[in-house]
């Protein structure tokens, strides 16, 4: 319905358009409800491995270390995809000007913390 069509005459119809329209959007809602918790499969070390192209070897290394996300079940490592993804995505090293401008902030909080009055 347009904007200038709305008389008093047409109210129950704008009315019953926005009532459609409503339950529409709680379909969506719903369906999307639905389809939103999926659920989690864990992967073995093969799969990890090819994930992050590391050999078997380096992943029970870093698994031994704690550097990597993952469960262990008996003698078996299990991995869910979406960890190790963001596991390589928080592995970027910081650039050369990342790292100054870190230190310089450092050395400057103390200063002005610390500075005789």
């Amino acid at each position: 319905m347009k904007e200038d069509e709305l008389t008093f005459e047409k109210l129950p119809l704008a009315v019953a358009h926005l009532i459609k329209e409503v339950n529409e959007l709680k379909l969506l809602i719903e369906s999307d409800k639905k389809a939103t918790p999926q659920e989690r499969k864990p992967i073995g070390i093969d799969k990890a491995s090819k994930l992050i192209l590391k050999s078997r070897s380096t992943i029970y290394e870093y698994a031994r270390k704690g550097l990597i996300p993952c469960y262990k079940t008996g003698r078996r490592l299990y991995f869910y995809e979406d960890e190790l993804i963001a596991w390589i995505n928080n592995g970027k090293r910081k650039t050369h000007a990342e790292l100054l401008d870190e230190i310089h902030k450092e050395i400057n909080y103390g200063k002005n913390r610390f500075s005789r009055r």
